[in-house]
């Protein structure tokens, strides 16, 4: 969940008080990673998850528990996955419970305003009155990778916020296009959706995206970030034939990726060689797109095909950044 103190602030203006339910150590085999969070809300709603089953089951209802008495003091808990829970895991998770009520909305704006920037970090402890204060911590902590956390001696650790989001340029908005934008709107991806034609946008997108209508789509490649996901599938063959080639001679794209067969493959190989295109360059090319498995033409099932091919990039690539999300200070 990449908007916690969006979701949180909305809560107590909506009903006065609101709960965060936050995994903050993970050992073992475990449901979810160390950052897992849940918001929930008086009326029983909640957003986000900590990996479902009778942990999170338990887990939501001691946080209820806690909302239910007001503000209050933060509330460590240790949970092993075994028999007591019928979970056959056999990990351990540590849990946080905070509650909030309005006179937190200054700091949680606070949070959200640094959350609407992107991933961050903070130094976070707890207080003399039992609750957890954060204080923003360097630019750069957000983005470093972060140990394995150990038991919160001092009651002092950081913690990670919001999300980096890989950026994709795609290019193309006809049918599939639409699809794939559908597919990456719940993700970690922040997609620049271009297409030369006009009107071929729908009106209204994710938040997640941006569309640009450009007259030459080819060049918007000089703006685009270096280790960006390049996904070319165009009206035209000639045009996804020079985006693409442009896109492998820049030679810093983590994917690139042209819809297509493999004889549309060997078309634009022919093409590429005509252009200065070197073998090593044109190795990179991903073509046709989508895990191999996924047989299905149809625009949702190419969509989500892609959706999967990406996030197994995402992974590979960006190891580093994927990591827990508290560690002690």
């Amino acid at each position: 969940m990449a908007k916690v103190w969006a979701r949180i602030r909305e809560t107590i203006e909506r009903h006065g008080s609101a709960a965060l339910l936050s995994v903050v150590g993970a050992a073992g085999s475990v449901p979810r990673e160390t950052g897992a969070r849940i918001v929930l809300q008086p009326d029983g709603g909640f957003f986000g998850t900590i990996g479902g089953g009778q942990l999170e089951y338990a887990a939501i209802a001691a946080a209820r528990t806690a909302l239910a008495g007001g503000r209050g003091k933060a509330e460590f808990r240790d949970w092993p996955l075994g028999p007591n829970l019928g979970q056959c895991c056999g990990g351990m998770v540590k849990t946080l419970t905070e509650t909030f009520d309005k006179s937190d909305l200054p700091a949680v704006r606070r949070l959200e305003v640094a959350e609407q920037a992107g991933a961050f970090a903070t130094h976070s402890l707890l207080d003399d009155d039992g609750r957890i204060a954060r204080t923003l911590a360097a630019a750069d902590a957000g983005s470093q990778h972060v140990g394995a956390p150990t038991p919160f001696a001092k009651m002092a650790f950081h913690e990670r916020f919001g999300e980096i989001a890989t950026p994709v340029i795609l290019f193309g908005a006809g049918h599939v296009g639409r699809a794939v934008v559908l597919a990456l709107a719940p993700l970690p991806f922040t997609v620049h959706w271009i297409d030369s034609r006009p009107d071929q946008f729908p009106q209204h997108v994710p938040g997640n995206v941006v569309p640009i209508r450009s007259e030459h789509p080819a060049q918007e490649l000089a703006q685009a970030p270096g280790d960006a996901f390049v996904i070319v599938m165009t009206h035209s063959h000639p045009l996804d034939f020079d985006i693409a080639a442009a896109a492998l001679q820049r030679e810093t794209f983590e994917f690139v990726g042209l819809i297509g067969s493999e004889t549309k493959r060997a078309r634009f190989a022919t093409f590429a060689r005509q252009v200065g295109v070197t073998a090593r360059q044109l190795d990179r090319l991903v073509c046709p797109i989508g895990i191999a498995e996924i047989k299905g033409k149809e625009p949702a099932v190419i969509a989500a095909a892609l959706a999967a091919q990406l996030l197994v990039v995402r992974e590979r690539t960006s190891a580093p950044q994927i990591s827990p999300a508290t560690q002690p200070a």
